[in-house]
């Protein structure tokens, strides 16, 4: 059995996904924003003056997870050991950002903005952004295993 399988948690991915839409929410109603992280952070490296806000939710996503990290449990499925990775993996991690990356300025906007706010707003553009993000997803992981029977 696949281990992202045997360990998903209904529970906790409601949670987590109750969290994701209340800070989108909060960001939203206090500060007239929208949740979405490519638009934070490519607005946050423009030269249009810092904006603190931008600062402070883009340190959120990467102290959060350092901050949480002493809570888990020292080996299991959420704290994987991390092997030196080869120059491969590297590759595939640098074209994988690349092509992530290019998708969010083709779609102006990546799954958080579009997914998780424009839903939320019955936005059509949005709809047609998740269908597409969706899709391609489906089609690359059916190509990746009927084409080198890998798991991903």
């Amino acid at each position: 059995m696949d281990i992202a399988w045997s360990v998903f948690t209904p529970w906790h991915s409601l949670a987590g996904g109750l969290l994701i839409g209340l800070a989108a929410s909060l960001l939203l109603l206090a500060n007239g924003q929208i949740a979405g992280i490519s638009g934070i952070l490519g607005n946050l490296l423009q030269r249009t003056g810092l904006q603190n806000w931008r600062v402070a939710f883009v340190a959120g996503l990467i102290l959060a997870p350092l901050l949480l990290l002493p809570l888990l449990p020292a080996t299991g499925p959420f704290r994987p050991s991390v092997p030196v990775a080869e120059p491969m993996d590297i590759l595939r991690l640098l074209a994988g950002g690349f092509l992530v990356g290019l998708g969010t300025r083709m779609a102006n906007g990546c799954t958080s903005g579009h997914g998780v706010c424009g839903l939320a707003r019955f936005s059509p553009r949005s709809l047609a952004a998740v269908l597409t993000f969706m899709l391609a997803g489906f089609a690359t992981v059916f190509i990746w295993r009927e084409t080198w029977g890998l798991p991903l």
